[in-house]
């Protein structure tokens, strides 16, 4: 055994080390899936006897106009979270510079990614509340019309969208920051020494350098957006009537609220957010490696 373990020990040992997280994502990650999976299949109200009905709960879905909706908020916020990634960017390689009062200047741009969800949710609920909100005011200075965001079912899903972006831009811009610390000068300097600035050195310069920072930055605000629960239950609970509905609300309002206790529906609904979400970071990381694969 003791010639086995020192014969294979630069082996052994990495495996040694991931054992615990691997065992933690398992149990965690990869075991709650397919139980998700699995109860999917069944009406089941999370405390009595599960019943069978196979894919009764996925054919329900193809009729459910909620679910339809809630759909299209979910894309709405895919599209526009995604936002958040350039803007991130641009503000890190502004807060990159080596100017008299940097600092503050970082510090109040990384200032909403430590405040927590609830708190912007309110922020900005406030911000958009109808006869004293900031927003609402300044809407009817410049319009003459007043528009209550978070009660209008053709704005609302707009109007949050804009509170999460507050924060997942300070995510991003830090993630960046990081990255930026990690570009090596002597490439920017013989850029320049070709007559590279602007434009052409951030995309042919810059940018390939940021490779790992750009991944992170896109499977995070993908996960962020269809995930997108807490700011929806604090601004406006899905409501006006339904319309600011996502995947992951409409999973917990049929699962857990008082109007569901439908836990094989809820999971169903948990299935197909999840095979979108494969679907779009598998995208990015076949795409990833295919660019790496060519280099």
């Amino acid at each position: 055994m003791t010639d086995f373990w020192k014969s294979n020990q630069r082996r052994i040992a990495p495996w040694l080390f991931l054992a615990p997280g691997l065992f933690m994502f398992a149990v965690y990650v990869i075991i709650p899936i397919f139980q998700s999976l699995w109860i999917s299949l069944y009406d089941w109200d999370g405390l009595g006897a599960k019943v069978w009905i196979g894919t009764a709960n996925y054919v329900e879905l193809w009729d459910d106009d909620a679910f339809y909706t809630s759909l299209k908020n979910n894309v709405i916020w895919l599209i526009l979270y995604l936002l958040a990634v350039p803007a991130g960017l641009f503000i890190a390689i502004f807060l990159n510079q080596t100017i008299t009062g940097m600092r503050l200047y970082k510090s109040l741009f990384f200032f909403p990614f430590v405040i927590s969800q609830v708190v912007v949710g309110l922020i900005f609920s406030w911000f958009y509340a109808p006869d004293f909100g900031l927003f609402y005011k300044l809407i009817e200075l410049l319009t003459g019309q007043s528009i209550a965001i978070l009660a209008d079912d053709r704005f609302v899903t707009y109007g949050i969208i804009a509170a999460g972006l507050w924060p997942q831009i300070a995510y991003v811009m830090i993630l960046y920051l990081t990255g930026l610390n990690n570009v090596a000068p002597d490439q920017i300097e013989a850029a320049r020494l070709d007559g590279a600035k602007g434009w052409r050195m951030l995309w042919y310069v810059v940018l390939p350098q940021l490779r790992p920072a750009t991944f992170i930055a896109v499977v995070v605000t993908v996960i962020g957006a269809l995930r997108s629960f807490d700011l929806v239950s604090i601004m406006t609970d899905g409501g006006p009537y339904g319309s600011s509905r996502v995947l992951s609300f409409y999973m917990y309002e049929q699962a857990l609220s008082e109007y569901g206790y439908r836990m094989g529906y809820g999971a169903a609904i948990a299935v197909v957010l999840f095979a979108i979400m494969m679907v779009f970071i598998s995208g990015f990381i076949w795409k990833m490696w295919r660019d790496e694969s060519e280099r």
